[in-house]
């Protein structure tokens, strides 16, 4: 592969260093994103973006809420109004699923 460009940065006293602008940039990194360092048998060394943590906060307290609120309330649960089991099956009337196909793509589950 060849090289695009070259920056440098320095390492401190704690054994930190910061990311150039421009690999920052080229790598699509903001703050707080991931980076994954890959050091090869002749300690050549790579640095990629870390893939996404799965989880959102947003959703992750969403859902912690949901939990609570069923432990405290569970009277209010209810099963699905008949009409939107009925639309839901309508719409995906024509659909064949088959769960023991491979799946295609890369999935994060």
């Amino acid at each position: 592969m060849a090289n695009v460009f070259k920056e440098v940065s320095t390492i401190t006293a704690k054994g930190q260093t910061t990311v150039p602008k421009t690999v920052r940039q080229a790598l699509g990194l903001d703050y707080g994103d991931r980076i994954a360092f890959y050091v090869d048998d002749e300690r050549g060394v790579s640095v990629l973006r870390e893939a996404a943590d799965a989880s959102d906060p947003v959703i992750d307290s969403f859902l912690t809420f949901l939990a609570k609120d069923m432990e405290v309330r569970p009277q209010m649960l209810a099963t699905l109004p008949s009409a939107l089991v009925d639309r839901v099956a309508a719409l995906t009337k024509s659909m064949k699923v088959d769960l023991d196909a491979p799946i295609d793509g890369e999935v994060d589950l």
